[in-house]
C-alpha cells in the first residue's frame, strides 16, 4: 500500500480539532422527581436550589421551588402535570421566578407567566425580566401621595379620593359592584392616555370564570380602554399555583412602568381567592400541620404584595439606588413614577372583622366599603360613607374638589343617621326637614350608572349645586334629569369660563356665580 498520507495534513487537522475542543466542564444540577400530584412535585437531589427558583421538568414544564426540606424540595408546577412522571429528571435554571415584560403587552390578555391567551400574535419587543416576588421599595425611596388618580365616580373622587401610589381596598359582599368600580376607574384613565400622560392599567383576574374575564375584556375594548391595559388571567380552571402567582405577575408588570417614571394602576380581583389558592398549596405541600390555617401566613402574603404599590421618590439619583432593583432595570430607572393598587376582598355577610378583611384593611391606605342593601335600593356605587375612608384624603384631590367636597362625607353620614331617626317622628322642625331634603338630593346626585365615568370638573360643578342647596325646587325623582340638563349647559356654554377653571383648581366667585345662575335657571322649571 503506497504511503501517500501527508503527516503535515494530519497534524493540521488534529490541531484544528483540538482548537475547537471545549475543555470546560458543564455542570447542570439535576434532581429526580420523587412524587407528583395535585400540581405539586417533590424532587430529590437539588441540594442547592433556593426558594422561589424556577425549575425545568423533562417535558419543558416549569415549576417554582416553594418548600425546602432536608432531603428534598417541594415545587409547584406551573401548568399541567400530565407529562411529569416519577423518576424523571428536573433541572435548576438558577434564576428566580420572573416574568418578561414589555410595552407590547398592552392591549393583551396574558397568563401569569407572560404568555398571551387571547389568540393574537406572539408578544414581541424589548423585554425586561421582572421578578414575580420582590422586596418593596424602602422608606427613603418613596414619597407621600400628592397626585389624584381620578376614578370618574363622584362618590369616590369627592368623599374617598384615591391618589397615585395609594392602596385603596374595595371591600363588600358578592354582587355589590366591587369589580364595577375598578373597571370604571380603568375606563376613566382614557382621558389621561389621550393627553399623553397615561396611567397604564393592569387588571388581574384571579379564580374567575373564563366567560367573566372575556366579558370584562370586551367591556374594556368597547370603551377604548384596552389600548393602555394588560389583563392577567388565572381563571377558576387554572391551577392553584397560577392563581397564587397571578397578583405577583400584575405587581411585576406595574413595577416595570413605575420604576421607569410612569404611572400604573393594578387591580387585584380578588385577593380572597388568592388566599384560598395559597392555603391549598400549603396543604398539598404538607407544610407543618396548622400552617394552612395560620393567619400570619396570609397576612404576610398580602402585605408583601400590597407594599409594592408606592409613589417613588422624584429624584432619579435617589430612585436609582432603590433596594432590590432587578438587574434588567439598572440604568433605566426614572424617579417620580407610581403604582396604585386597588385590591378587592369579598366579605361574607358583611363581616369586615373576619381575619382576611381585617388584615388587608390594616395594610391599605383606606377602604371603599360596599353594602348590599344600598345596592339593592339602586344606590350605586353602593358605598357606606360611614365606614369607608381614604387615609390620604385631600392630598389626592385637586384644589377645587377639596373646597367643594370638604364637608360632603360628614353631611352624608349625618343625613343617614338623621334619616333613620326621622322615620319614627311624626312632626319635624324646618331645619331637620331642610337637612333631610338636601341630603336626599345630594345622595341622588351621587348615583352613577356603570361605565359612565365623569370628568372631575363636571363632578365639582354638579356637587356644588347639591351641597349649596341649589336643588331646593327640584323634586327628588327629577334630580338626575336636572343633572343632565345642567351639565349639557355647562359643556356647551361655559367650558372655558367654568369647567376649565375648575380643572385648574380655581373656584372663584365669578365661577360660582355662573354655576348658581345656571342652576337656578334650570331648577325654576320644576317649581
Amino acid at each position: 500500500m503506497p504511503n501517500n498520507i501527508n503527516p503535515a495534513e494530519v497534524s493540521s487537522v488534529l490541531l484544528e480539532q483540538l482548537k475547537s475542543l471545549d475543555t470546560s466542564l458543564k455542570l447542570e444540577e439535576v434532581g429526580t422527581v420523587l412524587t407528583v400530584g395535585d400540581g405539586v412535585a417533590r424532587i430529590y437531589g437539588l441540594l442547592n436550589a433556593t426558594a422561589n427558583e424556577l425549575l425545568e421538568f423533562e417535558d419543558g414544564t416549569m415549576g417554582i421551588v416553594m418548600n425546602l426540606e432536608e432531603d428534598n424540595v417541594g415545587a409547584v408546577i406551573l401548568g399541567s402535570s400530565e407529562g411529569i412522571k416519577e423518576g424523571q429528571t428536573v433541572k435548576r435554571t438558577k434564576r428566580l421566578a420572573s416574568i418578561d415584560v414589555c410595552d407590547s403587552m398592552l392591549g393583551r390578555v396574558i397568563t401569569p407567566l407572560g404568555n398571551p391567551i387571547d389568540g393574537g400574535v406572539p408578544i414581541e419587543g424589548e423585554k425586561l425580566r421582572m421578578p414575580l416576588d420582590r422586596k418593596a421599595p424602602g422608606v427613603i425611596y418613596r414619597q407621600p401621595v400628592n397626585q389624584a388618580l381620578q376614578t370618574g365616580l363622584k362618590a369616590i373622587d369627592s368623599m374617598i379620593p384615591i391618589g397615585r401610589g395609594q392602596r385603596e381596598l374595595i371591600i363588600g359582599d358578592r354582587q355589590t359592584g366591587k369589580t364595577a368600580i375598578a373597571i370604571d376607574t380603568i375606563i376613566n384613565q382614557k382621558n389621561n392616555f389621550e393627553k399623553g400622560d397615561p396611567v397604564y392599567c393592569i387588571y388581574v383576574a384571579i379564580g374567575q370564570k373564563a366567560s367573566t374575564v372575556a366579558n370584562t375584556v370586551q367591556v374594556l375594548k368597547e370603551h377604548g380602554a384596552m389600548a393602555y391595559t394588560v389583563v392577567v388571567a388565572a381563571t377558576a380552571a387554572d391551577s392553584a399555583a397560577l392563581q397564587y402567582y397571578a397578583p405577583f405577575a400584575g405587581a411585576a408588570i406595574g413595577e416595570y412602568f413605575r420604576d421607569r417614571g410612569m404611572h400604573a394602576l393594578v387591580v387585584y380581583d380578588d385577593l380572597s381567592k388568592q388566599a384560598v389558592a395559597y392555603r391549598e398549596l400549603s396543604l398539598i405541600l404538607r407544610r407543618p400541620s396548622g400552617r394552612e390555617a395560620y393567619p400570619g401566613d396570609v397576612f404576610y402574603l398580602h402585605s408583601r404584595l400590597l407594599e409594592r404599590a408606592a409613589k417613588i421618590n422624584i429624584e432619579t439619583s435617589v430612585a436609582e439606588k432603590m433596594n432590590d432593583l432587578p438587574e434588567s432595570m439598572k440604568g433605566k430607572v426614572v424617579g417620580g413614577g407610581s403604582l396604585t393598587a386597588l385590591p378587592i376582598i369579598e366579605t361574607q355577610a358583611g363581616d369586615v372583622s373576619a381575619y382576611i378583611p381585617t388584615h388587608v384593611i390594616s395594610i391599605t391606605d383606606g377602604q371603599i366599603y360596599l353594602v348590599s342593601n344600598l345596592f339593592n335600593e339602586g344606590f350605586r356605587p353602593a358605598i357606606d360613607v360611614g365606614i369607608s375612608v381614604s387615609r390620604v384624603g385631600g392630598s389626592a384631590q385637586i384644589k377645587a374638589m377639596k373646597k367643594v367636597a370638604g364637608t360632603l362625607k360628614i353631611d352624608q353620614a349625618q343625613y343617614r343617621e338623621l334619616e333613620a331617626f326621622s322615620q319614627f317622628s311624626s312632626d319635624m322642625d324646618k331645619v331637620t326637614a331642610m337637612t333631610l331634603d338636601r341630603g336626599r338630593k345630594t345622595k341622588e346626585l351621587l348615583i352613577q350608572k356603570q361605565y359612565t365615568p365623569m370628568p372631575v370638573e363636571e363632578q365639582i360643578a354638579i356637587l356644588y349645586c347639591g351641597i349649596h342647596g341649589l336643588l331646593t325646587d327640584v323634586p327628588v325623582e327629577k334630580v338626575s334629569e336636572f343633572q343632565d340638563n345642567f351639565l349639557q349647559v355647562m359643556r356647551s356654554k361655559h367650558r372655558a369660563d367654568v369647567l376649565e377653571q375648575l380643572l385648574a383648581g380655581n373656584l372663584s366667585k365669578e365661577v360660582t356665580d355662573v354655576i348658581e345662575e345656571e342652576a337656578k335657571g334650570i331648577s325654576s322649571q320644576y317649581k
